[in-house]
């Protein structure tokens, strides 16, 4: 404990764990007691399902490409719809039922992340292209968890922005020491269908030759991209964990085993 106190960490939450309510709050209450373990914690979310539904409702087309959602000028505003009116409140109120500790906010809030259109087939989904943690860090010096729903702005407007990579550039211009990505599954796989080739702990460089074979699945490419491009940006450490195993934060980070996939440093 002692190790992690003062610590920054950043969490991207997404996935069952957050779309389950019971799941959801333990995850939450082990978020919050790390902040009263002293760790300086960052809740950077996505809501790729509520989105999906939303869409439905409205009768919007879902289309996805590499991994990305397509979208256009009417699905970005479902996409604001979904993730700053819906999940991102969600999160604050969970939060803030066990005390006054969160404080909700997107990327075009202090210019937190600037972006521009990544690719034009995808139309409104952006890149960040810069990062003002400014607001962050008063968040986290008044004693709050800033909870960063994925919008970004830019010029033109809002933009989508994929929350792994949002993730990775808030740790980054952070500092972080330790950023984790909570998903559905324990980690990743030498070979998804054997449950025994979970790896433990790999390179930048191992998980750069796993990105440019081609073997990962959609979902965990931009995870590992991501992972990569934080830990090259100065990220102490980053882990890919199932959010819905109980305590699976506090157990990769206050036991020596450990869970989940850990990516770092050469060396």
């Amino acid at each position: 404990m002692r190790k992690w106190s003062g610590a920054t960490v950043v969490v991207k939450y997404g996935g069952s764990s957050m779309e389950d309510a019971a799941l959801r709050s333990k995850v939450l209450e082990d978020i919050l007691l790390l902040k009263l373990m002293g760790v300086r914690v960052v809740l950077v979310h996505g809501g790729g399902k509520t989105i999906s539904r939303l869409m439905g409702r409205l009768g919007l087309g879902v289309d996805f490409k590499n991994g990305m959602r397509v979208t256009n000028d009417e699905t970005m505003r479902a996409v604001q719809m979904a993730l700053v009116g819906q999940v991102n409140v969600t999160l604050v109120e969970s939060l803030n039922k066990l005390g006054c500790y969160a404080v909700g906010l997107t990327g075009a809030d202090g210019c937190i992340l600037r972006a521009e259109q990544l690719d034009p087939e995808l139309g409104r989904v952006g890149k960040v292209c810069e990062v003002n943690i400014d607001l962050i860090q008063k968040t986290l010096n008044s004693d709050y968890i800033p909870v960063i729903a994925s919008v970004g702005f830019g010029a033109d407007g809002a933009y989508n922005i994929n929350a792994d990579f949002a993730a990775s550039q808030i740790a980054a211009a952070l500092h972080a020491n330790k950023l984790f990505f909570l998903t559905d599954v324990d980690g990743l796989y030498a070979d998804f269908a054997d449950k025994n080739s979970l790896i433990a702990q790999m390179s930048v460089s191992e998980a750069k030759s796993l990105v440019h074979s081609k073997k990962l699945s959609s979902g965990m490419i931009p995870k590992i991209a991501a992972a990569v491009e934080s830990i090259d940006s100065g990220v102490g450490q980053v882990t890919i964990l199932n959010g819905t195993f109980p305590h699976s934060i506090l157990i990769e980070m206050f036991t020596n085993e450990g869970i989940g996939t850990e990516i770092h440093r050469e060396g």
